[in-house]
């Protein structure tokens, strides 16, 4: 066994065929101790070494009922944090590779978070009028300032689910960091777009009158998805000129326009779910991720399914893409030596609160 880490340095010019074979046998050698997640939007050369894929919830889910020691989860910062969360005290959570961000998460952090809910208490009383809900796309903190102030976190495929049970307690929800993942769930629940104001974080009060935030149903934050924002309602009508017998599925991250032209609306698991069990020979076009579209593609064309991206650019989860095959045999290699690199560990006070609120969705929803 080394005596001292491998640095990562002797893995950075690694072909990928090279990673592959070194990632198979210190998987071998690990045996059970360690498991691997990869999320839907990981690239190929890593997805094909996961025990467990799937989305970020599920995948942590899955691993905290393992008997595995190591959790290496091959997809973002907050998907590993999530991870450290529900995962048992002596279990370990992994990141490959720390940069592995999300551009979303980051565009809600605690201190602007915690500057908006004073802001809003010139208008009105947040602790008695609002339900902050966190998207589990966010920073650990994020979460368990929901725990602190009676909130809660959601998924894509319980959004609804957890505002009606937000509004149920308070009437009004502050919702955060995704806006159009916000905007799309309130609006199928028949909420005027006029009651659905946008929090510019960058502005005093949001950007808001005091009138429109007592008026407003649902705060929306002034974030999104680098990849889903992309997606445009003229893209689906140029393809449909084409094929006009396309059916047109999206993620609920992708912008409003782009969802009201599509057929359905659902999360990574509800696309594929909906895609593999649809009739044979049909054309669909997809907005989101291209890792999962590509992935998609080649598990049904043999039933005459056409699966198409739906963004003329070739566009990628860029922090997604960062764990690559010689970060994750670079984790494996030094875990085969005994030795742990890229922890990710969130902080007891933080960690009891957020599991509150991860506990509580797992309760209503």
């Amino acid at each position: 066994m080394n005596a001292k880490t491998i640095p990562f340095e002797q893995y950075a010019m690694l072909e990928d065929d090279e990673c592959s074979v070194r990632i198979v046998a210190a998987k071998e050698k690990l045996g059970g101790r360690c498991v691997i997640l990869g999320h839907h939007y990981q690239r190929d050369e890593v997805f094909r070494h996961a025990d467990f894929t799937g989305d970020s919830l599920k995948l942590s889910r899955m691993a905290s009922q393992s008997e595995a020691e190591y959790i290496v989860f091959c997809g973002v910062h907050f998907m590993a944090e999530v991870a450290d969360i529900l995962s048992r005290p002596e279990q370990i959570s992994i990141l490959p590779d720390l940069a592995a961000g999300c551009s979303m998460a980051d565009m809600a952090n605690l201190t602007n978070v915690e500057r908006c809910w004073k802001e809003l208490a010139e208008v009105l009383n947040p602790d008695e009028t609002i339900t902050p809900v966190t998207y589990i796309n966010s920073a650990a903190d994020l979460k368990a300032f929901c725990g602190r102030h009676e909130g809660i976190v959601c998924t894509s495929s319980n959004a609804r689910k957890i505002l009606e049970w937000g509004f149920a307690r308070k009437g009004k929800v502050l919702f955060f960091p995704d806006q159009h993942l916000g905007r799309n769930t309130g609006h199928r629940m028949g909420i005027p777009l006029e009651e659905m104001v946008l929090w510019d974080f960058t502005k005093p009060l949001g950007g808001l009158t005091a009138e429109e935030i007592r008026q407003a149903k649902i705060i929306l934050w002034k974030g999104f998805c680098s990849v889903h924002q992309m997606f445009k309602p003229e893209h689906i009508d140029r393809f449909k000129a084409q094929y006009p017998e396309t059916l047109v599925i999206s993620h609920p991250e992708a912008p409003f326009e782009v969802c009201e032209k599509s057929d359905y609306i659902g999360s990574t698991e509800s696309i594929l779910k909906i895609v593999h069990e649809a009739e044979p020979n049909t054309r669909w076009l997809v907005a989101t991720e291209l890792n999962l579209v590509n992935r998609l593609h080649e598990q049904v064309k043999h039933q005459g399914k056409n699966v198409h991206f739906m963004s003329p650019t070739i566009c990628m989860c860029s922090t997604m893409f960062r764990t690559d095959p010689q970060h994750l045999s670079w984790v494996l290699e030094n875990l085969a030596e005994g030795h742990v690199v890229n922890q990710i560990k969130v902080n007891d006070e933080d960690a009891r609160s957020a599991k509150l609120t991860l506990d509580n969705m797992l309760s209503v929803a």
